[in-house]
């Protein structure tokens, strides 16, 4: 293939070679790894082996041969160490954890203890919802049942030096079943990058060791849990909770409209289970830019619509630069993020204490507030050593 022209391939750009020969001896290592892919795909085409990739920086990279490429690739993987990183707000971030642990920053003396007249015929409610909800939290940060709930805030109150009343355990199971959890956050400065994901925790069923051992006695149950977190803040911006049998996909639009709609949206981030028309949509109509690796035998669609166009740009994209090159550039690997937050929520139990479907999502929705508490109080801020 003859050409006097640079041949442009979605964002690579491709010189014609003046000699196919021309050899790069000095190409620091890790370009030549990092176009590995690309080098295999100019190959195949014939067009040439000087490449000028623009993501950001430009390079030449050349390979003398193919034993020069394997000796390469083999010091590289050889020499390959993980990341270290250096936290550099040591102090204050274990000021923050140990605040965690402090009553004062889970009961607030100055709460509205008991509700406002709700102008309706019948009794009124003795209890606000901002009180049931600090009982719940209580409950659920220290693992304790609903009476022993209730003698942890009555002792409380007496320290304080309060004379209010406790809920007791009947009243505190009741109202868990309608409670509107207020979920905390600050929000973000600029656009909100939100990053999707979803998990399953146990609802019923024996423990893990037990079903292993005997095989379990009765059928495990599990919840699935859809969460969207502010990249920026790692604070979760929108919880769903459904039964193990919904997929991921539907479950992205529904993420999307508990989002305020003056909330300016720049990305979504999630993994290939969201590659559907209805995610894109959804993503789209919100004007964000959707992050979603294509399947590995994705075909572009018809462009009738803006979320049918994004995707095929990142298809196209991928097709050219290979899956890994894709990630990379796209920040695809911003949502382990949304994957560690899922960690620290298991973190306050691997199992739910409630039994029926609107308890149990009260009580996610609490645990997910403490989450978003324990972010405010304060996170680590790290960088690269080597």
């Amino acid at each position: 293939m003859k050409t006097t022209h640079p041949v442009i391939i979605g964002s690579i750009c491709i010189k014609p070679a003046t000699s196919l020969l021309r050899l790069i001896r000095k190409a620091p290592v890790w370009l030549h790894v990092l176009f590995r892919q690309i080098r295999r795909d100019i190959w195949s085409w014939n067009v040439g082996r000087d490449l000028s990739v623009t993501f950001g920086f430009v390079a030449q990279i050349g390979c003398r041969d193919s034993l020069y490429e394997s000796s390469v690739i083999a010091e590289c993987m050889s020499s390959w160490a993980p990341t270290k990183y250096k936290t550099k707000n040591w102090s204050s971030y274990n000021d923050s954890l140990k605040q965690r642990g402090s009553l004062s920053i889970w009961f607030d003396p100055e709460m509205d203890w008991a509700p406002p007249p709700s102008g309706k015929r019948g009794r009124q409610q003795k209890f606000s919802d901002a009180a049931i909800q600090t009982c719940l939290t209580l409950k659920v940060l220290f693992g304790m049942p609903l009476r022993q709930t209730t003698g942890f805030v009555q002792s409380l109150l007496r320290l304080v030096g309060l004379d209010w009343a406790a809920p007791d355990f009947s009243t505190l199971c009741r109202r868990q079943k309608t409670l509107n959890v207020s979920l905390p956050f600050r929000g973000s400065k600029g656009p909100l990058n939100l990053l999707i994901d979803s998990t399953g925790i146990k609802a019923e069923g024996e423990g893990e060791w037990n079903a292993r051992k005997h095989g379990g006695l009765k059928r495990r149950i599990w919840r699935k849990i859809h969460i969207g977190i502010d990249e920026e803040t790692l604070e979760v911006r929108a919880v769903e909770v459904t039964s193990s049998s919904i997929g991921d996909a539907p479950m992205l639009p529904e993420l999307l409209s508990q989002i305020a709609p003056d909330q300016d949206i720049g990305s979504v981030t999630a993994d290939g289970a969201y590659d559907t028309r209805k995610c894109h949509e959804a993503i789209a109509a919100r004007d964000a830019h959707a992050v979603i690796p294509p399947r590995k035998n994705a075909k572009p669609w018809k462009p009738t619509s803006d979320g049918a166009i994004a995707r095929n740009d990142a298809v196209n994209a991928q097709r050219y630069l290979g899956r890994t090159l894709w990630r990379r550039w796209s920040g695809y690997h911003r949502r382990s993020r949304v994957e560690t937050k899922m960690h620290c929520m298991k973190l306050l139990g691997q199992s739910l204490m409630a039994r029926d479907f609107e308890r149990q999502v009260a009580e996610i929705q609490i645990r997910i507030a403490v989450l978003n508490r324990y972010t405010a109080l304060g996170i680590p801020v790290t960088e690269a050593v080597g």
